[in-house]
């Protein structure tokens, strides 16, 4: 064993019998025939004094760093970070005012969510979205005078309101397709509507490529799709099938049973059992997708939510009074369905997955992850040039085009 080894094992025993309160005897050359030799330290007691100092260094050091509980973590190849609990500061820093920070700024300038909803006439589409945000948002309920035509062809239509709620303001866009799966013919019906989803992507690609960008790029991108289903009691149609496959790899699909009061709890249940068999032998990705989750925790919350879809809702505006109170729901001969009453109906899921809980992971998912796919396929087309996207392709000079123009990247 080498001297520097050896020299190890006696710090490690020594700093062990520190930690274990032990003290160590010094034992003095005590000599009765001579007591003035007794009184001068000797080169031991020199060394074991020593000793001695360096144990009390080494445990005073170990007590400081349990005190301090600083967990080093090299996150970089030779970078060393310390991470310091709150409750070991020394003081109050406010390293917390940040989340005041981003909830006053985003308080002032607010944010958007576009939300389309696709189903054929009569499933009360214009009605959930009321029913969704407790307000007349729909096309067809902020329009005065409004008598409902039927087009031959799907025609998306869609309308903006701002909606505040405790000082956060959310500019809510709706869009709505009429017409859809009403025609005798429906062959390509979904065409229209992948149209326009890649129409927003595209637009905002063209904001994103510009040399001088847009402090805020206005977000008209859909964030989310709910697909209403027919309570037949049956399985998936064609037109269902073909229109989620399609559409479910460009935006985030919801799909939900309408009107689910017309089926018992039974029948509600096995319906939803085909639906979901029919979704997985199709391969039809409904969000939230399993890929997507994070940590456990998330995964834990939306396993619970893929196993409720799709959600079976029933949509009403009116109020009406149970047990002294106002609620919203839908009179009946045999009693008052309560539309927010999870014993009644699934909407109150619905509202916390689109609302509550999910709203801002919809928009995450629908930016970095469906955007992205669109943008990167996009310029990698090999037959894209600058000319067909609007911009320019002389070089730049100084983070400025050559032609002093208003050119684009």
């Amino acid at each position: 064993m080498s001297e520097e080894s050896a020299g190890e094992s006696e710090t490690d025993r020594l700093a062990s019998m520190a930690e274990s309160g032990e003290e160590m005897r010094i034992t003095m050359a005590d000599d009765p025939e001579d007591p003035v030799k007794s009184e001068i330290p000797s080169v031991e007691d020199k060394e074991n004094e020593y000793r001695m100092e360096e144990i009390k260094q080494i445990k005073k050091t170990r007590e400081m760093e349990a005190e301090m509980k600083v967990d080093v973590c090299p996150l970089v190849p030779g970078l060393q970070v310390s991470f310091v609990r709150g409750s070991d500061l020394f003081g109050y820093v406010g390293i917390e005012a940040v989340l005041d920070q981003m909830r006053s700024k985003t308080m002032k300038d607010g944010f958007h969510f576009n939300i389309m909803v696709v189903g054929q006439s009569g499933l009360g589409k214009s009605t959930l979205v009321n029913t969704l945000f407790k307000s007349k948002i729909s096309r067809k309920s902020c329009t005065a005078n409004y008598e409902e035509k039927i087009p031959k062809t799907v025609k998306l239509h869609s309308v903006s309101h701002v909606i505040e709620e405790k000082g956060v303001k959310m500019k809510l866009t709706v869009v709505d397709t009429p017409g859809f799966g009403d025609q005798i013919n429906n062959e390509n019906c979904w065409e229209p509507v992948m149209e326009y989803v890649n129409q927003q992507y595209e637009k905002y690609l063209r904001e994103e490529l510009h040399v001088t960008r847009k402090r805020r790029i206005p977000d008209s991108r859909v964030h989310c799709c709910i697909y209403f289903l027919p309570a037949t009691g049956h399985r998936l149609r064609p037109i269902d099938v073909e229109f989620m496959k399609r559409l479910g790899k460009m935006v985030s699909i919801v799909p939900v049973i309408a009107k689910a009061d017309t089926l018992t709890v039974d029948e509600r249940e096995d319906f939803k059992e085909r639906i979901r068999r029919d979704l997985a032998a199709n391969g039809i990705l409904t969000y939230p997708q399993e890929e997507y989750d994070e940590d456990q925790e998330e995964r834990i919350l939306n396993d619970r939510i893929r196993e409720s879809l799709p959600f079976a809702v029933v949509g009403t505006d009116r109020e009406h009074q149970v047990n002294g109170n106002k609620v919203l729901g839908r009179k009946t001969k045999w009693g008052i369905i309560e539309v927010e009453n999870v014993e009644h109906c699934e909407f109150a899921n619905l509202r916390d997955l689109l609302i509550r809980s999910h709203l801002q992971d919809l928009k995450d998912v629908t930016h970095n992850i469906l955007y992205e796919k669109y943008r990167v396929r996009r310029l990698n087309e090999s037959n894209i040039t600058f000319r067909e996207l609007g911009l320019s392709a002389w070089p730049l000079e100084n983070g400025t085009d050559k032609r002093e123009t208003d050119s684009h990247l």
